[in-house]
């Protein structure tokens, strides 16, 4: 399981009105207090204000999408992506939404439009390694969680999945690399990895005997 990347404030000054950033000002606080339904019915009067400033409409998909509510918190994504189509965390998000409804394809073309905004937000990478995995293309299940990992290089979990990866690929050195890797900060997690990769011990065996 991966977080969805919380809606940062971006308010631009010039378009939204006085009463929008009022309200989206009263919504954060809200939020600090643990009051999601103010929070929420504040940045949607934030929204009424200014149709047109799409930091109100992340925020309001944020939080439906965090209480459960998908296909709100998808359209107002969308409704965020319309006005401000490069924001790559909002793919992401949308792509975490759709995985998690169990459409993979469209996780997979929200994630991979996230990464070509910006190659540097490694949980849509993680993203698009596990929902290819789900369709059984490790290949590309590799390259992704490959680029996740390298961004996080502490992150067992993404080390773990990406030696599931090398290892349903059959490349057992590239699982070997990532146990080294991991057991470097995680023996727990090296562990699980070794105990799920039985075959890796006596391929590499053979390969040294060869």
């Amino acid at each position: 399981m991966w977080p969805v990347i919380p809606a940062k404030a971006g308010i631009h000054f010039d378009l939204m009105s006085l009463e929008s950033r009022f309200r989206a000002q009263v919504a954060r606080i809200a939020l600090s207090f643990g009051r999601r339904e103010q929070a929420i019915s504040q940045y949607q009067r934030a929204l009424d204000a200014d149709p047109n400033d799409p930091a109100p409409a992340r925020s309001l998909g944020f939080l439906h999408a965090a209480a459960g509510d998908a296909e709100r918190g998808i359209g107002y994504l969308n409704r965020a992506l319309a006005l401000a189509p490069d924001h790559a965390p909002t793919h992401f998000n949308v792509g975490f939404i759709h995985h998690q409804r169990n459409d993979v394809e469209s996780a997979i073309a929200a994630f991979e439009r996230a990464v070509a905004l910006d190659p540097r937000i490694d949980r849509a990478w993680y993203g698009l390694g596990m929902a290819y995995r789900t369709l059984g293309r490790p290949a590309e299940s590799a390259r992704a969680l490959e680029r996740a990992a390298k961004l996080q290089p502490m992150n067992d979990i993404a080390w773990y999945e990406l030696g599931m990866a090398w290892y349903a690929l059959k490349r057992y050195d590239k699982v070997q690399e990532v146990i080294e890797h991991l057991n470097g900060f995680e023996p727990k997690q090296t562990m699980r990895l070794v105990r799920d990769t039985p075959e890796r011990e006596a391929a590499l065996a053979r390969d040294r005997s060869a």
